[in-house]
């Protein structure tokens, strides 16, 4: 009997260090520290919004400490919309909906480069309206 070893995870795109300095220079955030500490906040609130497939394919796409972090989080039983992830983060960072707004929008560009066009085009999908932008993306909406 052989014994079972655990799938092969896909290479992520970029070391965590990689994504923390991204998102420090793309946030024009003070330090290495303040940058991880925005990383954690973001990922924790996506966590807790994203479910299924997306939400494994994501983890796999990102480096092993941040998709550590998104995992950690039961997703919560209501998904918010996008204006609703900006204000529930500033609520768990103490900050305004405008700092949120930005932390979140850095974070996720940085995300949606690791997740690639079209994961990103899934996970927007798969959440209620108002994300595309914090990913980068126009909010595209049928005519009426």
């Amino acid at each position: 009997m052989f014994p079972e070893s655990e799938p092969a995870r896909p290479t992520p795109a970029m070391s965590y260090h990689q994504m923390l300095e991204r998102v420090r220079y793309e946030g024009a955030y003070p330090t290495r520290e303040r940058a991880e500490e925005v990383v954690r906040h973001v990922l924790a609130a996506l966590g807790r919004q994203l479910t299924g497939d997306e939400r494994v394919e994501l983890a796999a796409r990102l480096p092993l400490e941040a998709a550590r972090i998104f995992t950690a989080q039961i997703p919560a039983p209501e998904q918010l919309t996008g204006w609703g992830f900006v204000k529930d983060l500033a609520t768990h960072t103490g900050g305004t909906p405008a700092t949120a707004r930005w932390d979140a929008g850095t974070v996720l560009a940085v995300v949606a480069q690791l997740a690639g066009p079209d994961l990103v085009t899934h996970v927007i999908a798969q959440l209620p309206a108002g994300y595309a932008l914090l990913f980068g993306k126009a909010e595209l909406t049928p005519a009426a």
